[in-house]
């Protein structure tokens, strides 16, 4: 009996693994393929929705004082819109009371903002400084992303 237990299991000499080391690892198989079905069961990477992605340049100039919001690409987002923080530029750019947002950029799109009589959006009773911001948003899953911001004295 002991000459066919000895090529069975071998010698000391003809063992790969020890058996602690064996027992180790088959339990780490377990657990790793446990944790993988349980994950493809419970769907747990499913709720992870993607950001809104979009080109947009943001440049305020001092001299005209207007600020030129350029959108060069949509990315994965549908289109862009434009927030503020100054009152005065939330009446065109995003009306608070509708908790809306106004005019949808898409690439390409070009808008100019300031005190100025050539801009796009009539801010003549502007505040002194703010904070523009580009934000991209998904149509579908109602995702929005600040993509862009500039700052105005």
């Amino acid at each position: 009996m002991s000459s066919i237990t000895n090529k069975l299991v071998g010698n000391e000499e003809e063992r790969a693994v020890s058996p602690v080391i064996g027992v180790i690892l088959m339990v780490a198989i377990t657990v790793i393929l446990a944790a993988v079905i349980a994950a493809f069961v419970l769907d747990l990477g499913g709720s992870v929705s993607q950001e809104a992605q979009a080109g947009v340049t943001i440049e305020y100039d001092n001299a005209s004082d207007e600020i030129q919001v350029e959108v060069t690409s949509l990315g994965n987002s549908d289109y862009v819109v434009l927030g503020s923080d100054a009152e005065d530029l939330n009446s065109s750019v995003y009306d608070t009371s509708a908790n809306e947002y106004g005019e949808k950029l898409t690439a390409g799109d070009t808008v100019t903002i300031g005190t100025g009589n050539n801009s796009d959006w009539d801010t003549a009773n502007a505040e002194d400084e703010g904070t523009i911001t580009a934000i991209a948003v998904i149509e579908s899953d109602g995702t929005q992303t600040s993509v862009a911001s500039e700052d105005w004295p």
